[in-house]
């Protein structure tokens, strides 16, 4: 793999956004019919690559040129899939050279647009998330005498936050809220993280558990080593399962969770109810 090629954001802190006084905190492109378009440093912070990599795909044949207005080159969501697709395989120790030759094999093959459509079903709405950003007194306002610091640090170990100076970030509004219930309840909030990382080590075997049926019943192919080899009618079929599979592994597990508790609150109502006779 070439030295030329970096992975992680590039320094995006002068990044332009679409138009005239843009709002640029997203990653979400501009443009109108839900066709995002995206500036250089917009699309690289989006996928998650250096902006000098940008001209390095180009000119390996990797990344179609932008569309340009005048003198400022747009990206559109069609490259910002192409990339996240090549950093993808990049992590998987594919070369530059072996990318391009992958890519080539699917356009001839007229399967890469529907390798991407798949790429973007596969990618997109997983993780529905409104940040929240407050400073640390903020914080140890909302939460109270109770709350550390080594309460904070560990919810940064495990995702919840983030600590960027002066400024905490919990990426999920709804995991706050739900927080605050908890502690307004009594709980302390040492459990309540206890009780976050047990929960995150069982859904990664929940999710686990899907990947691996519908690898073996839907792809039924080793891993992206097959890809390759799957038609552009297949990748349709694939993408198409994708759609009408993707609501049903949080059905699933919202109603046998919701099953379990009440069975759980049964049998505990009753316990009280033997410890009054």
């Amino acid at each position: 793999m070439s030295s030329q090629v970096e992975h992680g954001s590039g320094d995006t802190s002068g990044s332009a956004g679409c138009g005239t006084g843009g709002d640029t905190s997203g990653s979400a492109g501009c443009g109108t019919g839900g066709g995002g378009r995206y500036r250089r440093e917009d699309v690289a912070r989006a996928a998650g690559v250096k902006v000098r990599n940008l001209r390095y795909y180009q000119e390996r044949g990797l990344l179609p040129p932008p569309r340009r207005e005048g003198r400022i080159a747009w990206y559109s969501d069609d490259h910002l899939t192409r990339l996240r697709l090549i950093s993808d395989l990049l992590g998987r120790g594919y070369t530059v050279n072996g990318i391009a030759e992958l890519l080539h094999a699917w356009e001839e093959g007229g399967g890469l647009s529907q390798l991407l459509g798949l790429e973007r079903e596969m990618t997109r709405d997983w993780v529905q998330e409104e940040p929240v950003t407050m400073t640390r007194a903020q914080l140890r306002k909302l939460f109270g005498p109770t709350a550390t610091a080594a309460d904070t640090r560990r919810a940064a170990e495990l995702g919840y936050v983030t600590v960027d100076g002066d400024l905490v970030t919990y990426p999920n509004r709804r995991l706050l809220e739900a927080t605050l219930t908890l502690v307004r309840q009594g709980v302390p909030l040492a459990e309540i993280l206890d009780a976050g990382e047990f929960v995150q080590a069982q859904a990664a075997a929940v999710a686990d558990r899907f990947v691996g049926l519908f690898r073996r019943h839907v792809i039924d192919v080793e891993g992206l080593e097959g890809l390759e080899r799957l038609s552009a009618t297949q990748l349709q079929h694939i993408t198409a399962a994708v759609t009408a599979l993707r609501p049903v592994a949080g059905e699933v597990v919202t109603s046998e969770f919701a099953r379990a508790m009440a069975r759980r609150v049964d049998a505990e109502v009753a316990e009280l109810l033997r410890a009054e006779q």
